[in-house]
């Protein structure tokens, strides 16, 4: 895979990458295993063999990662991966707190409390709580860092249906920034990725490919965002060598989508 930064940045360093079983935490996962990481990719889907997930890896990548199926909207689940990922990693550097879906457009008219309580277990109290398992390693780590995937539709919004989503996603950025602060001193980095319109499953479910052009053309890059558009700003967020006097802040990856 090509990568934007050295093959030895992370070398050495432990990574735990949730939602790392497709899209974009798949692709953030493969690249720090490219670059020298230790991982514990956690996937959502039970019972995944590790080739379905990482089918082309080489046998050194393969050696350095360990997959691990979770239901995040279970509070208990958050404490018992964090612990997992640090005990078999034999510590704690990195967390990229990717996992979180839309869960399917809900009027707002039509909301009701089971849906609110889903997207938000899973979009946000879970990156709530496997922040706070996760700080106890990452304060033994000389080059900790905390990485939170929010979206462009936590400044815009969203499109209908996606308020609560929307407004879960602008909760992380907020949490993000209260945890910089105060994890500062410990010397624990917090920052967040912000991606547009990103073509992967998520909007293959949730956007009918009318509105996925339109959006298209109203970018302008004139086109939607991949994966791999994302990778770079997560490594250079995560890397202290690269970042290390930056913390309490989102890059937004969308192309032009929005100037912030």
């Amino acid at each position: 895979m090509t990568l934007p930064f050295h093959r030895d940045l992370f070398a050495g360093r432990q990574a735990l990458v949730t939602g790392a079983g497709r899209g974009i935490g798949q692709a953030v996962a493969r690249a720090l295993l490219a670059c020298g990481a230790s991982v514990v990719a956690h996937a959502g889907v039970a019972e995944r063999e590790r080739q379905d997930v990482f089918p082309d890896l080489t046998p050194e990548e393969a050696a350095r990662v360990t997959l691990i199926a979770a239901d995040l909207a279970a509070a208990e689940s958050a404490g018992r991966l964090v612990k997992a990922a640090a005990d078999t990693l034999g510590g704690l550097d990195l967390l990229i707190n990717n996992a979180g879906t839309m869960l399917g457009r809900m009027p707002a008219a039509e909301m009701t409390a089971g849906h609110y309580d889903a997207v938000t277990d899973l979009n946000a109290r879970s990156v709530v709580l496997l922040s706070t398992a996760a700080i106890p390693f990452l304060r033994d780590s000389s080059a900790a860092s905390i990485v939170n995937t929010v979206s462009i539709s936590a400044r815009t919004g969203g499109s209908p249906g996606s308020s609560i989503y929307s407004a879960a996603k602008a909760f992380v950025t907020t949490h993000t920034r209260a945890l910089a602060r105060e994890l500062a001193p410990d010397g624990i980095r917090v920052n967040a990725v912000s991606p547009g319109t990103i073509m992967t499953d998520f909007h293959r479910r949730y956007s009918s490919p009318e509105k996925l052009e339109a959006t298209a053309a109203a970018i302008p890059m004139k086109r939607l965002g991949t994966a791999a558009d994302c990778v770079g700003s997560y490594l250079f967020l995560a890397s202290p060598e690269a970042s290390g006097y930056i913390t309490g802040q989102v890059i937004e990856v969308n192309g032009g989508q929005l100037m912030a």
